[in-house]
This record gives C-alpha cells, sequence and structure tokens, in this order.
C-alpha cells in the first residue's frame, strides 16, 4: 500500500474526505463501518465493472463485517436515463434501505450521477459514497457533488446537487483501465492546472507521459481534487466561480453531441476544447501565443487530442457545434458563456462571447 493523500472537501457539516492512492479502499474501510448500520451496504454498479471489482471490493469489506448486496445495471450512458433513475430507485427500495444507511456507487461517472441522483431522491435523501473506477471520474464528477442524468435536450439536464460522504480514490481499480481512457481522465487533471494552478502544470509538462501511472499520478490526482474542493467549497452550487471547472467543457460537450455514439472520450472532447479555448483566448489578444502553445504541446505530449482535426470523428461544422454551445447549462440571457485564459493558471469566466467572431473562430479552425 502507498502513502494515503486525504484531501477534504470544506462544506461544514456535509464536508467530506478524498481517500487518494494505490490501497486507499483497504485503507478506508474501517471508516466505512459507521455509515451501514445493518451491517450491509447496498452496491450499484454496472455489469462491466462488476465482473472486474465486485468480488475484491465485497472481499475487503466482508473482512469488516459488512455483506455487500449488489444492484447491477447495464453499463453506459443508456443507465443514466429517466428509466435506469427509476430502476435504480426502484432497487434501493425493494432493498428497504432506510435513512441512516448509505448506498456505495461502484464505478465511473455514470454510476456516480445515476447513484447520487438516486440517493439524492429516495427517501428525500439518503447518504451515498463514491469508489470510482476510472481516471475520469476520480478526478471529476466524484467529488462536487454534481448528480443527475441525460435527458432529450440533452446530457445531465436533469439532477441534484448531493454531496457523498466519502470518496475513495483507489489507484489499484485503475490497473484494468484501458490507455485510452486512462489519458482522457488525465485531461481533466491537466484541466485543474489550467484553471488555477501554474505550478502544477509545470510538473505535469516535467512528468509527460510518464505521469500518467504510479505515485507521480497520485501526487496530480490530489493536487486536482484539492484544487476542485476549493472551488466547490466556495461556490457550490455553481453560482459563480465554479464554472471556471467547465474549462474546455463549452466547446467539449457540442464535439460530443455532434459526434456519432461513442466515438470520442468526454476527456478527449474537453482536451480538444481545452486546446480551442486557449486558442480563442489567443485569438482575443488576452492570452500569448506561447501560452496557447504550450497547452497544445502537453496535451499531445501524452496522447491526448489538442485540435478538433485530431479526435476519433472528424466530420465538424462549425455552425452546428456554436449552435450546441448556445444550448449549454453556463448560458445567461441568452448569450454563451466561455471560460477562456490569460494565461495558463489564469482562467476567467466570460458571459457574453462574441457569437458572430465565435464562429469566425471555429471556421478557420476546422479548415
Amino acid at each position: 500500500m502507498s502513502e494515503i493523500m486525504r484531501v477534504n472537501v470544506g462544506l461544514g457539516e456535509r464536508s467530506y474526505d478524498v481517500l487518494v492512492g494505490a490501497g486507499a479502499l483497504t485503507a478506508a474501510a474501517p471508516e466505512l463501518v459507521r455509515h451501514f448500520p445493518r451491517g450491509r451496504a447496498i452496491l450499484i454498479t454496472d455489469r462491466h465493472v462488476a465482473g472486474l471489482h465486485l468480488e475484491r471490493v465485497s472481499e475487503t469489506l466482508a473482512a469488516h463485517g459488512l455483506e455487500v448486496e449488489p444492484v447491477i445495471v447495464e453499463p453506459g450512458e443508456t443507465s443514466k436515463s429517466w428509466a435506469g433513475l427509476a430502476r435504480v430507485v426502484d432497487a434501493l427500495l425493494d432493498h428497504n434501505i432506510e435513512r441512516a444507511e448509505a448506498v456505495i456507487a461502484l464505478g465511473g461517472g455514470v454510476i456516480g450521477d445515476l447513484t447520487g441522483f438516486a440517493a439524492a431522491i429516495t427517501k428525500r435523501g439518503i447518504d451515498f459514497i463514491q469508489i470510482p473506477t476510472t481516471l475520469l471520474a476520480q478526478v471529476d464528477s466524484s467529488v462536487g457533488g454534481k448528480t443527475g442524468i441525460n435527458t432529450t435536450h440533452g446530457k445531465n439536464f436533469a439532477g441534484a446537487f448531493h454531496q457523498p460522504r466519502l470518496v475513495i480514490a483507489d489507484r489499484d481499480l485503475l490497473a484494468t483501465l484501458p490507455l485510452r481512457e486512462r489519458r482522457a481522465g488525465y485531461a481533466e487533471i491537466v484541466k485543474a492546472a489550467l484553471i488555477g494552478d501554474a505550478a502544477l502544470f509545470e510538473q505535469l509538462e516535467a512528468a509527460g507521459a510518464d505521469g500518467l501511472d504510479g505515485a507521480g499520478l497520485d501526487a496530480a490526482v490530489a493536487a486536482a481534487i484539492a484544487f476542485k474542493a476549493r472551488i466547490v467549497a466556495e461556490d457550490e452550487r455553481e453560482g459563480g466561480v465554479r464554472a471556471l471547472l467547465n474549462l474546455g467543457h463549452t466547446f467539449g460537450h457540442a464535439f460530443e453531441a455532434d459526434a456519432p455514439k461513442d466515438v470520442i472520450r468526454h476527456g478527449e472532447a474537453v482536451a480538444a476544447g481545452i486546446a480551442l479555448a486557449f486558442a480563442y483566448s489567443a485569438h482575443r489578444g488576452v492570452c500569448s501565443a506561447g501560452d496557447a502553445a504550450r497547452v497544445e504541446a502537453h496535451l499531445r505530449a501524452v496522447g491526448l487530442p489538442a485540435s478538433a482535426a485530431e479526435l476519433a470523428h472528424t466530420d465538424w461544422q462549425a455552425s452546428s457545434l456554436v449552435s450546441r454551445m448556445r444550448d449549454d447549462k453556463k448560458n445567461m440571457d441568452g448569450r454563451i458563456t466561455l471560460i477562456l485564459a490569460r494565461g495558463i493558471g489564469a482562467a476567467y469566466i466570460d458571459r457574453a462571447a462574441d457569437e458572430a467572431d465565435l464562429l469566425s473562430f471555429m471556421e478557420t479552425q476546422l479548415s
């Protein structure tokens, strides 16, 4: 077991810790017991993750007197729906879950979002614990309390802010993760550095592709989570500064929405979006071309796309992408909100992007 790092998300009486490092699950097991007064732990996971990790997690908890009662759903975004939510809520009620009990989310972002939303509304709110099994979920969706499902209007358009009671970011659970998925998760670490931690970005630059695993990855995960924890503590419900955490996402979500299903990963779209956000900032004259070039170079160095042309889907139309951006949840008063940067580690919120200029920029980038 490596050294386990503990990052606190400070939200008063709803504060919680994130345990980071190889062996974090074993380290956390003794303190899990208090969340399950009936000696059983209802656990939500998907069929794929169950085959990889359910036995190990069950054995670890059994060693501390907890019997796991799994609820297994189908993998993928289709479970993050009204129908999928109903199945999970019904399963919790079928198990006669009590308000004093927590429920465990074992999986990636889909399972975390779905389980968290179900926990938020079942019996008007029960606790939940996140055990993320992807790097993307460890550094992003498992921390901060955003839960939700997809609707016909877009991703995560129905949900609730519902904070977990504990997050266990165990590097050992990433051992089965394909390199492509690991890289996609790494994009969110880079994002945190670019928003407000220039020193972290320099460390990531120096490590290059070596930073995708080992103790160096643990340190980067802990740093990214600590950065996000500070933002969440200041603006839990995304009324202001928390919008900064969407650096790259306005462009990225547009790519995801316009691409065929499952062709590109969320982290890949975000990486290309981050590069575009810096390129557009340079285009606007608020960021140096040198900083934008550093961002692109690092993304490519770790195997991530740094332009729309480097994504697995390349048939993009600027007008369609900008139209998608109009539907972004951050927008206000009918104007597109963008997260831009004055430099590395200096992101800011632009609440009223010039749509004509943005369209012209995108046409140039796609050509």
